[in-house]
């Protein structure tokens, strides 16, 4: 299987993570399918750059990097909302970071 597949998977499955709290917080569609698709995204860039760190920095800096538009938007309207974005972002991004780095390699 190809690594930048096996990169989306993973993605997916932290973006199944992500939603399923949002789902019992009954959020709207589109705010679960934009958390769903930055994961898959964000599983594809962890195996696309060729940043020299950790897995767990690489999936931090990645999923940051990915979140930041979308969290300025989050931050006109909604501040406080950030708090749990950022928590889950973190956890996720450091946990993709790492399952990629063992699973993807080269």
């Amino acid at each position: 299987m190809n690594r930048h597949f096996k990169g989306m998977l993973l993605g997916a499955g932290a973006g199944i993570i992500d939603v399923i709290p949002m789902i019992f917080q009954k959020l709207p569609v589109d705010a679960d399918i934009s958390a769903f698709s930055m994961w898959v995204i964000v599983g594809f860039l962890l195996t696309a750059t060729d940043l020299k760190m950790a897995g767990y920095l690489k999936g931090l800096t990645v999923s940051f990097a990915v979140l930041t538009p979308v969290a300025i938007l989050i931050a006109w309207k909604e501040p406080f909302s950030l708090i749990p974005i950022f928590i889950m972002t973190s956890i996720l991004g450091s946990l993709l970071g790492t399952a990629v780095e063992k699973f993807c390699r080269k």
